[in-house]
């Protein structure tokens, strides 16, 4: 099969389409012939090396296809069924290994590109809305990156919990695409002469002076400040990743400051521990986008071998929704 992996740790250009045997599935495990595969900010912290791993590195967690082959101890999946998944290393390729156990079922008018869509950014806005700070009638949200895989369905989630968004993007284009999604105001971050300073005050401004209930900060490092001070008191701040790079480490007497807020930094696993959790999630995502009522969008879809050319655009927030590989 064809595949990609990291060489070292760097840029794009360390991405190389390489040829390897094909997988076969252990037991509890599926092979899948990969219809699609997410790309995720995780995969660009991987190959650079924030986050360590071994190398060579076989590129990407998420994907969707059809069920080839089972492994031993597997009743409950059969060669042929769809499945998604958001946890199976190695994922941009042509045949991926995954845990039965995590693999997620696809409705039958889900198209394998929604579906593989989906998982890591709709698991990650699902989360985020309704367990790490619940969205509920009348709070005021501010999302940053409103544009971007995760923005447009956490947003969609906001909303439709009641929740007013206030989000932020770079480009008309993509104010259009969260206004769409549901945001009742957009600030383009990239008119701002600074954005730790203003984005506070025009935040304050569009909630009667009192800050936000929430933020939910993919961001990082150039928006963190601003998130703190977009707050009110006993406000929350869910710093779910460092697209602009890590955050500094912070003071707590910060958020005594900033008026007892409170400021966590969760990650998908926590949330998704259990088979049960995993699938309620799940399970309410895929009925959401059956109903209608949960627009996925496919920003750019890149052949395989185009990896690199993929994580530059996504690096140089060149798309906008889900960006996607397919062998």
């Amino acid at each position: 099969m064809r595949a990609i992996e990291a060489t070292r740790a760097g840029g794009p250009e360390v991405l190389e389409l390489v040829e390897r045997a094909d997988p076969a599935p252990g037991p509890g495990q599926l092979l899948v012939r990969v219809a699609a595969a997410g790309i995720n900010f995780i995969d660009t912290y991987r190959r650079s090396g924030v986050y360590p791993v071994p190398y060579p590195h076989a590129m990407g967690s998420e994907g969707a296809g059809t069920v080839v082959a089972l492994g031993d101890g597997v009743d409950d999946v059969a060669v042929g069924d769809r499945v998604a998944w958001h946890e199976a290393p190695g994922s941009y390729a042509e045949l991926a290994v995954v845990d039965a156990a995590r693999a997620l079922a696809v409705p039958a008018d889900v198209a394998d590109e929604v579906a593989a869509a989906l998982p890591l950014q709709g698991l990650t806005a699902h989360y985020l809305a309704r367990s790490t700070f619940p969205v509920s009638p009348g709070q005021d949200v501010l999302v940053h990156a409103g544009a971007g895989g995760v923005g447009l369905l956490l947003t969609q989630l906001a909303v439709a919990h009641g929740g007013r968004v206030i989000s932020t993007v770079s480009t008309p284009a993509k104010e259009e695409l969260a206004r769409a999604a549901g945001a009742s105001d957009v600030v383009r971050y990239t008119e701002l002469d600074d954005v730790t300073r203003d984005l506070p005050r025009l935040v304050r401004g569009l909630t009667g002076g009192l800050g936000v209930h929430t933020v939910f900060d993919g961001v990082g490092r150039s928006t963190f400040d601003a998130s703190l001070a977009s707050l009110r008191p006993r406000g929350g701040l869910a710093l779910f990743g460092g697209s602009s790079g890590q955050v500094p480490r912070v003071d707590p007497q910060r958020l005594n400051a900033a008026g007892s807020v409170y400021l966590t930094r969760p990650t998908l696993a926590h949330y998704v521990a259990t088979r049960e959790e995993l699938t309620w999630r799940a399970g309410e995502l895929f009925d959401a986008v059956v109903a209608g009522t949960l627009d996925v969008r496919v920003g750019a879809t890149f052949p395989l071998a185009a990896a690199a050319e993929a994580h530059r655009a996504l690096e140089g927030r060149a798309t906008t929704g889900k960006v996607l590989l397919i062998p």
